[in-house]
C-alpha cells in the first residue's frame, strides 16, 4: 500500500489484533478497537486485562489490522511493531490531558458517532508509535 492508502485503511478499519509477550515468553493475542492519528496507533485498553499486565512488564507490541479473507485476492492489511507508551492517568477518569484530546476525539467519532468520549474508570490509553510498518494488498497482484 502507499502511505496514503495505508493511512486511509487504518482510519477506516474497526478492529485490530494485538499480540503481547506473556511472562513465560509466549504470545497473547486479543482484539481491540483503535484509532490511527497518522503517526501513532492509540489503544484504549482495560487496565485489568492480561494485555495491560503484559505491556506494563514488556512494552513490545505487534498489531495486525486486516480485512478480506473470503477471496485471496482481496487480502489487505497492515502490521505495526514497536514499544507502547502509557499516556495519561491509569485508569482514565477524565483528568485534563492535552495529549489525549486528539485520540479521544478520533475514538468518539469512530465508535460513538461523535458523542463525547466516555470515561469509565476501567480503561487507559496506550500509544504505539511504530518502529516498523509493513502493509500488503493482494488485489494489486492482479495488475
Amino acid at each position: 500500500m502507499t502511505g496514503e492508502e495505508r493511512d486511509a485503511f487504518l482510519r477506516d478499519q474497526p478492529v485490530c489484533r494485538v499480540a503481547t509477550v506473556g511472562p513465560d515468553g509466549r504470545p497473547h493475542t486479543s482484539a481491540l478497537w483503535f484509532v490511527w492519528d497518522g503517526t501513532a496507533l492509540w489503544l484504549n485498553s482495560l487496565v485489568r486485562s492480561r494485555r495491560w499486565t503484559d505491556l506494563t512488564r514488556d512494552p513490545r507490541l505487534s498489531v495486525i489490522v486486516d480485512d478480506g479473507g473470503a477471496d485471496f485476492m482481496r487480502l489487505r492489511g497492515v502490521e505495526l511493531l514497536g514499544d507502547v507508551q502509557i499516556v495519561g492517568e491509569v485508569p482514565r477518569k477524565g483528568e485534563p490531558a492535552e495529549e489525549l484530546g486528539a485520540p479521544e476525539r478520533l475514538f468518539a467519532d469512530k465508535y460513538a458517532g461523535g458523542r463525547d468520549f466516555a470515561y469509565d474508570g476501567r480503561h487507559a490509553w496506550l500509544r504505539l508509535a511504530p518502529e516498523k510498518i509493513v502493509s500488503w494488498d493482494f488485489g494489486k497482484l492482479r495488475r
